[in-house]
């Protein structure tokens, strides 16, 4: 078991009572055995007394040494870090839908496997967090706010329309707009849950076209992220040789990582990468337990007191068995 601390270290004290009747329990038994060798009777002493059960008859003694030492480790509050669910926290999933999403490099397509994963990430995101849903090719939609409830959510993914263009920072912008507002509402005396945007693509932007740092580019809306203290868990998602059939020609839609990495970085976020339905399945698995848990120093007296309480129960039973007295 591994503590990290104990919230009343002050119990400790009762050691010093522990370590007292350790002492008595000593002192008794020197006094006992002088009493014993002033019987003058030798040979009646050996008839009439029982025999002597060595050391094991001070096992029951120590036994019950022992589970007070475990009891007032359970009163001290011992803590340890546990992983334990988020109850305040809001996150924004961020999906393109752009038409090289049709592209079939990654099988069924890009846009089928990506759908798969993401209602897994819905379906197994702990109940504790608002979760809201944003789509985005030339223009962002927020298709369901931030809510505990999973439903809509994993409907609108379910029903996910392609069109044409990449408007990465439009669908940055509307996830901030969407978590600010939705923070002015339960924002109470703690301040705003903490939140992130998870954002996976497959392209770089294309509108603006050619300016990611301007107004409404991709770089500008991480930038203001970053200001937000929201970061962006980006996702690339696909592969180098993808193409689309785009007015009867074949259209090269390979994957962009760079961008995607930039977006991350600029916001404070972390990039993955997923070449595969299975690796993007594992990306949003990782991305679960990071959103969903926390590490916090928690109350660790249970196993303590139960040991405490196991070990003094089977004293008394050894006391009976050898003395057919409780001690």
């Amino acid at each position: 078991m591994s503590l990290t601390g104990f919230s009343a270290p002050w119990w400790f004290l009762l050691l010093f009572a522990v370590a007292a009747v350790a002492v008595g329990y000593f002192l008794a038994q020197r006094v006992r055995r002088k009493r014993t060798m002033k019987f003058t009777n030798l040979e009646l002493l050996d008839k009439v007394a029982p025999k002597s059960q060595g050391w094991i008859r001070h096992v029951p003694a120590a036994l019950i040494l022992v589970s007070l030492i475990l009891l007032t480790v359970g009163l001290a509050g011992p803590t340890a870090e546990q992983r334990v669910p988020r109850n305040r926290a809001t996150v924004l999933l961020v999906i393109d839908v752009s038409l090289s999403m049709e592209a079939t490099d990654v099988a069924p397509s890009r846009i089928k496997a990506a759908q798969a994963a993401a209602k897994s990430f819905v379906e197994g995101l702990t109940p504790g967090i608002n979760l809201g849903l944003v789509t985005f090719a030339g223009t962002a939609t927020v298709q369901v706010a931030p809510t505990t409830q999973r439903q809509g959510v994993v409907r609108s993914i379910e029903n996910l329309k392609l069109a044409q263009s990449t408007a990465t920072g439009e669908g940055i912008f509307a996830a901030l707009q969407s978590i600010e507002g939705f923070s002015s509402v339960v924002g109470g005396a703690e301040g705003p849950p903490p939140a992130r945007i998870v954002l996976m693509s497959d392209g770089k932007q294309t509108v603006p076209t050619d300016d990611p740092f301007g107004p409404r580019g991709a770089y500008t809306a991480a930038q203001a992220s970053k200001q937000a203290q929201i970061p962006i868990s980006t996702i690339s998602f696909g592969t180098s040789h993808g193409s689309v059939g785009i007015d009867g020609k074949d259209v090269e839609v390979a994957v962009d990582d760079d961008s995607l990495q930039e977006v991350a970085r600029l916001s404070g976020g972390e990039f993955y990468k997923a070449a595969t339905a299975d690796e993007l399945k594992r990306v949003y698995d990782n991305l679960g337990e990071q959103i969903g848990y926390e590490l916090k120093d928690a109350d660790a007296s249970r196993p303590w007191v139960i040991l405490g309480t196991l070990v003094l129960m089977i004293a008394a039973a050894g006391s009976l068995f050898l003395g057919q007295r409780l001690p």
